[in-house]
C-alpha cells in the first residue's frame, strides 16, 4: 500500500513539474532542418514510439540480470604522449570511452571518468570497474568527440577536468554546447549539425553524421539536443565512431558506407540492450551490430558499450556471449571483430 501511495504521489509531482516545463525552449536555435521542427530533433520518418509512461512500465516491471560488484582491473594502459603518422594506437577506457592516438593527435570519445552515470554523485549507475587509464596518466588531450547528452556519455565533471588542464577541441552535435557551457562558460564546445565537417589539422578532417538514437538529461529536456555519430577522415583511413545507436534499419550505416567507402576501423556499441521492447530504439544488441558492421563493408570493428555500468536488464557477460555467437553464425573472419578489455589497446593496421 505504501509502495502504490508514493508511486501515486510522485507521479502526481512529476506531471506537474512536466506542465511547468513542458514549454521548456529548446537547446539550439537556427535553421529547421529534417530532423528537426524548432524546438525538438528527431530521427526522419523515425519517430521515437517510447515516451514517459513506457519508462515507467519498464522501471516498474524490470527483470535485471547478474552484474558484479566493485572490482579493480588487473591492469591500467599507460599510452604514448603522441602517435604519429598513419600508425593508429586505440585503448579502450571503459563503456565507449576510447583514446584514439593518430596523425601526432589525442582524441577522446565520450569521455566518462566520472563514478556514477548520473547527474548526482551518491545515486544512479556505478561503475563496476576503475577506468582503463588513470586520468593522470592521459597524455595531452587534443580533441574531444561527445555523441549525445546522455550521462553515460557527456560527463560534465570530465570535460571539467580535461578543460582545466588541457584545453581540448570539443566537438558535439548541437545543442550539446549549451549543456556544456552551463558548467564551464569558458570550455571551447563547438556545436554542429548532421554533414557538418570541420577541420581539426591538415592530417584529420571530423565529420558529424546521423545514428538512430534519442536525447535528454532530465524528464524535460527530451530531444531538445541532436545526436551524431563521427567519422574521422586521416591520410590513414577513416574511422567510423558510434556512441549509442538502435539498428534503425541500417539506413545511417549503408549511407555512411557509400559517403566514405571502406573504413579502417568502426567502433559500434554492443550492450544494454534489454528488454528489446524498450531498448530496441536506442540500443542495438550484437546481431543487429553484426549488421551494421555488414552494412559499413565489413571493416575492421572495435564493439563497446559493455561491462561498465548497468543501464538496462542485460547482464554483464552477455553482450560479449552474443556477440560470439553472432559472429559465428556468420562467419566473422577472425581478429576482423575485436573486443578489448577495459585496460588495453590495439595498434589497428
Amino acid at each position: 500500500m505504501l509502495r502504490v501511495l508514493f508511486l501515486f504521489f510522485f507521479l502526481c509531482l512529476l506531471l506537474t513539474l512536466m506542465a511547468l516545463f513542458s514549454s521548456t525552449p529548446s537547446l539550439h536555435k537556427g535553421p529547421v532542418p529534417d530532423h528537426f521542427d524548432g524546438q525538438r530533433f528527431f530521427n526522419p520518418g523515425k519517430p521515437m514510439d517510447k515516451g514517459f509512461w513506457e519508462v515507467l512500465k519498464w522501471r516498474w516491471t524490470r527483470q535485471p540480470q547478474p552484474w558484479p560488484e566493485y572490482s579493480e582491473l588487473p591492469f591500467t594502459d599507460k599510452p604514448p604522449q603522441r602517435v604519429a603518422g598513419n600508425q593508429l594506437r586505440v585503448s579502450f577506457v571503459g563503456h565507449v570511452t576510447l583514446l584514439i592516438q593518430t596523425q601526432g593527435l589525442n582524441i577522446l570519445t565520450d569521455p566518462v571518468w566520472s563514478d556514477r552515470a548520473s547527474p548526482f554523485t551518491w545515486i544512479g549507475p556505478k561503475r563496476v570497474h576503475p577506468p582503463g587509464i588513470r586520468f593522470e596518466d592521459l597524455p595531452p588531450i587534443d580533441l574531444v568527440l561527445i555523441s549525445h547528452n546522455h550521462y553515460d556519455h557527456l560527463d560534465l565533471a570530465t570535460i571539467e577536468r580535461l578543460w582545466r588542464r588541457d584545453h581540448p577541441r570539443i566537438i558535439t552535435p548541437l545543442g550539446n554546447d549549451a549543456v556544456i557551457h552551463g558548467r564551464i562558460p569558458e570550455a571551447g564546445a563547438e556545436a554542429r549539425d548532421w554533414g557538418a565537417s570541420v577541420v581539426v589539422s591538415p592530417q584529420l578532417t571530423v565529420h558529424l553524421e546521423p545514428m538512430h538514437h534519442w536525447s535528454a538529461r532530465t524528464p524535460f529536456d527530451r530531444n531538445r539536443a541532436l545526436w551524431a555519430a563521427f567519422v574521422l577522415s586521416t591520410p590513414g583511413g577513416a574511422v567510423y565512431f558510434v556512441g549509442d545507436s538502435g539498428y534503425g534499419g541500417g539506413d545511417s550505416f549503408r549511407a555512411a558506407r557509400r559517403k566514405y567507402g571502406q573504413f579502417r576501423l568502426a567502433i559500434l556499441p554492443i550492450g544494454s540492450y534489454d528488454p528489446r521492447w524498450f531498448m530496441s530504439y536506442g540500443h542495438m544488441n550484437p546481431e543487429e551490430a553484426i549488421r551494421a558492421w555488414d552494412d559499413l563493408g565489413q571493416p575492421q570493428m572495435l564493439p563497446t558499450h559493455f561491462r561498465a555500468f548497468q543501464l538496462a536488464d542485460t547482464g554483464y557477460d552477455v553482450p560479449l556471449r552474443d556477440l560470439n555467437l553472432a559472429m559465428q553464425a556468420v562467419a566473422v573472419p577472425e581478429g576482423r571483430i575485436r573486443p578489448l578489455a577495459a585496460g588495453e589497446h590495439w595498434l589497428v593496421e
